[in-house]
């Protein structure tokens, strides 16, 4: 039995997506779908379960019954009881501070915008790639499944964590505060595509969001963050900036509101 443990305040979403989620197949076992309303209720099954009755998969909404925190205390109490099952939110708060924290602070492995084309397809493409990935961290200690590598850029595709040189990108606002997780998202797509460009609007597709709100300034400016964020780890002098001058590393093109990843010669 595959066991998704959901919690949902709203009805009507339940009501949308539960038979999909019952009738697909995520693995060799038929799919059980174990809904809560509410994040007590939620949490007093978790502190009350055995340890081996650890679901496959956990969907959390984070904004429930007019609290912003309630999804994220059943998400820590999930990982206090199953470390290892994989928490993904389900909300309609994609692109903002929730987004953030789920990723910064409860360890989320994904974030899921329930408002967008094709959602139910969407769901089940995200569980079965989370489930994929859940075992293949299980399968032994070597996560190299978990990273993409790109000359002196290592991104860790389970924690977001980003490396450029042997150091960790951070905020270039607040270099003591992690990268927010939308430049990290757009980094990966660029690094996934190399050497092909990515256009606003694809980008905005891979990110599920609409044009609207995903517009091509939103794209530069978190191009923009990036590349400091780069600089910062080369020591805030423009080193990188001028990399990306010269043609290397995060790079405009043409005039259609694209970019693209091109590896850097790794610094001797």
């Amino acid at each position: 039995m595959t066991r998704i443990f959901w919690v949902e305040d709203q009805s009507h979403w339940i009501d949308k997506f539960q038979p999909v989620l019952e009738a697909s197949e995520f693995g060799d076992t038929p799919t059980e779908v174990q809904v809560f309303k509410f994040a007590e209720a939620a949490c007093q099954h978790i502190r009350l379960a055995d340890a081996h009755e650890a679901p496959a998969i956990a969907l959390i909404d984070a904004h429930m019954n007019g609290n912003p925190a309630a999804g994220f205390s059943v998400s820590r109490m999930l990982q206090r009881k199953w470390p290892d099952t994989p928490i993904l939110y389900l909300s309609e708060h994609s692109g903002t501070e929730i987004e953030q924290e789920a990723f910064e602070e409860t360890g989320a492995r994904d974030f899921i915008a329930k408002h967008q084309l094709n959602v139910e397809s969407v769901l089940c493409w995200r569980i079965k790639a989370a489930l994929r990935a859940a075992r293949m961290r299980q399968s032994g200690p070597d996560r190299a499944g978990d990273s993409l590598q790109s000359g002196a850029l290592t991104l860790d595709t389970a924690t977001w964590e980003i490396y450029w040189q042997g150091q960790k990108l951070m905020n270039p606002a607040n270099p003591r505060r992690p990268l927010a997780p939308m430049p990290r998202k757009i980094l990966r797509y660029l690094v996934e595509a190399c050497p092909r460009p990515l256009s606003t609007l694809q980008m905005a597709e891979k990110l599920d969001m609409d044009s609207e709100r995903f517009s091509y300034a939103s794209y530069r400016q978190h191009i923009r963050t990036l590349r400091l964020a780069f600089d910062q780890t080369m020591g805030g002098k423009g080193d990188f900036l001028s990399i990306c001058k010269d043609g290397k590393g995060i790079v405009t093109f043409g005039d259609e509101g694209a970019y693209c990843w091109r590896p850097p010669k790794e610094r001797t």
